[in-house]
């Protein structure tokens, strides 16, 4: 069989991975926090029908270039792209974006530790900031339920208004980074877990170096960009017609060779 089948058939597969992200790029367009990903791809191995600095006499010439035909191509992987989402407003006294570096981290159910990017805070019903999903948000505080105000400053600092006026700190949000945030495991659900790959998560708090703000009554949009997707897509579109070219182009010359009486 023609290697070229082979070949265009691992083309298309590639495409159909790039059109599989770029879908859910699109799709997570309003997705508070979201981060676009990116398809990465790698050629196959070559078949050497002559290698390169062989011999190619007795005399002692030698091949300038030899001869390699590639296998198609494969996709290495899927990189999450971690640069930073527009803020947008909400008014929401405990909807809060971070500006810079960091994750909030989120105890789960099963007592691990989540981090996310999306501020999207509710009280329970017992005053506990906790997230959409009813998971408590770290270090676990609490606001009264008589208060007639919460304040969340830059450097994450949770601060309660009573109905006499009163105003006290009742808490300290944290926020976590790692080495490499592209290593993070996407459990859905706007959460991830650290893995050996991105490192083990470095505590700290807001506003400090290496560590970014807490802007309150905002949250963070997704980074998609529809425009550049679109166009990722078309391209990937075209790349995957133009695979199925080759397939059909590869069809019609074994035809012609089986015709050949």
């Amino acid at each position: 069989m023609m290697r070229s089948l082979g070949i265009a058939a691992t083309g298309m597969e590639s495409q159909q991975t790039n059109v599989e992200v770029i879908a859910n790029n699109i799709a997570n367009v309003s997705t508070t926090g979201f981060k676009r990903s990116m398809a990465e791809f790698q050629d196959l191995l070559y078949q050497s029908e002559a290698r390169a600095g062989t011999a190619s006499s007795e005399a002692g010439t030698i091949l300038p270039t030899g001869m390699q035909v590639g296998l198609g191509v494969r996709a290495a992987g899927v990189t999450r792209i971690t640069t930073q989402g527009s803020l947008t407003q909400t008014g929401n006294q405990l909807d809060v974006a971070i500006n810079g570096k960091g994750y909030f981290g989120i105890k789960l159910p099963s007592g691990e530790t989540a981090y996310t990017r999306d501020g999207s805070f509710k009280p329970s019903a017992t005053g506990q900031i906790v997230t959409n999903d009813g998971y408590t948000v770290e270090p676990g505080i609490t606001v009264a339920p008589t208060a007639t105000a919460v304040n969340i400053n830059s450097a994450g600092q949770v601060i309660e208004t009573a109905a006499n006026g009163t105003q006290t700190t009742v808490g300290q949000l944290q926020l976590y980074t790692f080495a490499n945030e592209a290593g993070m495991d996407a459990q859905g659900g706007n959460n991830f877990l650290a893995t050996e790959a991105s490192g083990d998560a470095i505590s700290g708090v807001p506003a400090s170096p290496g560590f970014g703000t807490i802007q309150q009554g905002y949250l963070e949009s997704s980074n998609v960009n529809v425009v550049t997707e679109m166009t990722n897509l078309i391209s990937a579109q075209r790349a995957y017609e133009l695979n199925s070219k080759v397939v059909e182009a590869a069809d019609q010359m074994l035809q012609t060779t089986t015709n050949i009486r």
